[in-house]
């Protein structure tokens, strides 16, 4: 039972740390202040630290290439979303210079 407690002990200490480490080493956190975030891991025992994991830490930027998270509803098809409807715009367009240009190059061509 001692051997029990002692694990459950260590474990709400790493939780602590690395709680106190990631809302004082954070640029932003979510939902409330800083100082606020700080309070509630040191006087609430293991449920501060798993709040603070839960719904205190930043969520991270999209990176390039990345997928994108989207605040709002999701389109329900395709053709009602905007980012799809403009990546295929300039697909759309892109194929067609290189066309423009390759019938150019022939046109020339035909006329030397």
């Amino acid at each position: 039972m001692v051997r029990l407690f002692v694990l459950l002990a260590a474990v709400q200490l790493v939780l602590l740390v690395l709680a106190l480490i990631g809302v004082l080493s954070a640029d932003r956190v979510r939902n409330m202040p800083r100082a606020l975030w700080v309070l509630v891991i040191l006087l609430i025992p293991l449920i501060g630290p798993l709040a603070y994991f839960a719904w205190g830490r930043p969520v991270p930027p999209p990176h390039e290439g990345g997928p994108v998270r989207r605040t709002g509803p999701r389109p329900t098809s395709p053709d009602d979303d905007p980012d799809f409807l403009r990546s295929m715009d300039t697909e759309r367009s892109r194929r067609e210079r290189e066309l423009l240009d390759q019938w150019e190059r022939e046109l020339e061509k035909n006329d030397e």
